[in-house]
C-alpha cells in the first residue's frame, strides 16, 4: 500500500461512522432550507443594497474545488466592485481591500456574504461544517507545497470551519497553511459534537460582533 492510499485511509478509520454522515447530511438538508426561509426578507434587503449601490449583479458565482476534487458553483453576496480581478489574475482579499463596495464590506465584516451558500449545502455541494472550498488556482499552490491538502477532497466544503472561526480570513500563504493543518486536525477528529460545536462558537460570534 502505497503512502498517500496510507494516509487516506487513516483519516477515514478515525471519521464519523456511515450513520452519523448520513445524521449530517439530513441536517445539512434540514437546515439549510430552515435558512433559507428565515433569512429571505433579509435577503431581500441586502440584494436591495447592493443593487443601490452601483447597479451590479446581487449573487456572485464562483468555481471551486469540492467534494471528490470535482468544481462546483459557490454562491455568495456581492461583495466586491463589477472590475474586481478585471485582469483574469486570482487574488485574495486582504484587509482593508479597496476592492470592496460599501456594502460589500459591511456583508463581509459580519459573514453576511455567505448566506447564498445555503442553497450549496441544500443541493449536497457543501456541509454547514467542513473545510473551506478554495479556488483551483489557490488549491494547486497550496498542494505543491503540502500535497496532503488533497485528503480534504474526502469532505463536503463547510459553511463554518475550526479555521475560519480560529484562523480568520486566509490573505496570505502562511495563513493558508495553517487553515490546512487545522483542517487535517478536524477531518481526523470529526464528529457531530464537534460540529455542533464549531456552529455554534461561529454563530455566537458572528452576533456578538467578533471580527475573524
Amino acid at each position: 500500500m502505497d503512502l498517500e492510499l496510507m494516509k487516506a485511509c487513516h483519516f477515514r478509520r478515525k471519521g464519523m461512522s456511515p450513520m452519523a454522515c448520513g445524521i449530517k447530511r439530513l441536517l445539512d438538508v434540514a437546515g439549510s432550507l430552515a435558512g433559507m426561509i428565515l433569512t429571505s426578507p433579509l435577503f431581500l434587503i441586502i440584494c436591495l443594497f447592493i443593487k443601490r449601490e452601483d447597479g451590479g449583479p446581487v449573487i456572485f458565482r464562483q468555481e471551486r474545488i469540492g467534494y471528490g476534487g470535482k468544481p462546483f458553483t459557490l454562491y455568495k453576496f456581492r461583495s466586491m466592485s463589477v472590475t474586481s480581478e478585471a485582469d483574469g489574475i486570482p487574488a485574495l482579499c486582504q484587509k482593508n481591500d479597496k476592492r470592496l463596495t460599501r456594502t460589500g464590506r459591511f456583508l463581509r465584516e459580519h459573514h453576511l456574504d455567505e448566506l447564498p451558500q445555503f442553497w450549496n449545502v441544500f443541493k449536497g455541494e457543501m456541509s454547514f461544517v467542513g473545510p473551506r472550498p478554495e479556488r483551483k488556482f489557490f488549491a494547486e499552490r497550496i498542494k505543491s507545497i503540502n500535497p496532503d491538502y488533497e485528503l480534504l477532497y474526502q469532505l463536503r466544503p463547510g459553511l463554518f470551519s475550526p479555521a475560519t472561526l480560529y484562523n480568520g480570513y486566509t490573505d496570505t500563504m502562511e495563513k493558508m497553511l495553517e487553515r490546512l493543518r487545522m483542517d487535517l486536525e478536524y477531518l481526523r477528529n470529526r464528529s457531530l459534537w464537534l460540529d455542533f460545536k464549531i456552529i455554534f462558537l461561529t454563530v455566537s460570534s458572528i452576533i456578538s460582533g467578533k471580527k475573524f
